[in-house]
């Protein structure tokens, strides 16, 4: 994994600062662009961090330390440094993983318990996840060091949404169901689900399928708590256009370039994300809203 500087929590970028990679097809630059959106997208960190990276001071363009927002900057043309090394322009890279339970998410983990990241090869070290799952669930991952595309995918205004498979105790009924589809009042704020059905019943338990576009910490789990059915089973199954499908639990394989096209378009203005968020209420259906 990439080293930080002392006391930062953002990551540091790697490399001897002495040359910038060669441009791929992918990585032609589009012009002048926000830096935040740069650094993201040449996989130096989440764009939320790249910002934090900004606003401490940790970035020059053309010898001139930059800490304002939003700062157009163009790649193709201009010297961007952060913690005095050039910024490298690394080929992109996509996985999908099928995390198993006892697997964390995060990228630091002080008990040392195994992490999604060690799951792809080392020589991609610098990848983060899209999207985490708790230590007991399980499923879908992305993996990627393609900032722009990752923070799309995860924020709630392209809507892109997440299907689970979830075994819950017991028999919800519909009164249930329309209660998650309608909303679930949490500790900060109401939860609503963009889809829920009963997939397959058991003698004690049910398996549902449920669709987020927003998500908020352990919420899936937390929703079905407060209507009277415990998870005892979680497993993402899909992230948009992207399925898990067959892979095993536990395995990781790169993404396809049909693939990573469909992502992408599933996050453009007025694509799949877009418009999926803009469809009219019916009835016995959610706002819109959901938060995974």
């Amino acid at each position: 994994m990439s080293r930080t500087k002392p006391k930062r929590s953002a990551p540091s970028v790697r490399g001897g600062g002495k040359r910038v990679a060669r441009k791929t097809s992918q990585q032609v630059s589009a012009g002048p662009q926000r830096l935040q959106k740069v650094l993201a997208s040449a996989g130096v960190a989440s764009r939320r961090q790249c910002e934090q990276l900004i606003l401490e001071g940790r970035v020059e363009i053309d010898g001139e330390i930059v800490t304002v927002l939003g700062t157009k900057v163009d790649a193709a043309s201009q010297a961007i440094r952060v913690d005095g090394v050039t910024l490298a322009k690394p080929k992109l890279a996509y996985y999908l993983v099928n995390k198993p339970k006892g697997v964390v998410s995060t990228h630091r983990d002080p008990a040392g318990r195994p992490r999604v990241v060690d799951m792809v090869p080392e020589e991609h070290a610098r990848l983060f996840t899209v999207g985490r799952l708790d230590l007991e669930s399980e499923g879908l991952i992305l993996l990627t060091n393609d900032g722009e595309l990752a923070h799309r995918l995860a924020h709630p205004r392209f809507g892109v949404e997440k299907t689970y498979q979830v075994q819950v105790a017991g028999v919800p009924d519909k009164t249930v169901l329309d209660q998650l589809r309608r909303g679930v009042r949490l500790a900060e704020s109401e939860a609503v689900v963009a889809a829920v059905r009963v997939k397959r019943k058991q003698k004690q338990s049910t398996i549902l399928e449920m669709v987020l576009r927003e998500g908020k910490n352990r919420e899936i789990r937390r929703m079905l708590a407060a209507v009277g059915h415990k998870v005892q089973r979680l497993k993402r199954i899909s992230l948009g256009p992207l399925k898990l499908g067959r892979l095993p639990s536990g395995e990781t394989r790169p993404l396809t370039r049909l693939e990573v096209a469909s992502l992408q378009r599933a996050t453009e203005i007025g694509g799949e994300g877009r418009e999926r968020r803009r469809e009219p209420r019916t009835p016995g259906r959610g706002s819109g809203r959901s938060r995974r």
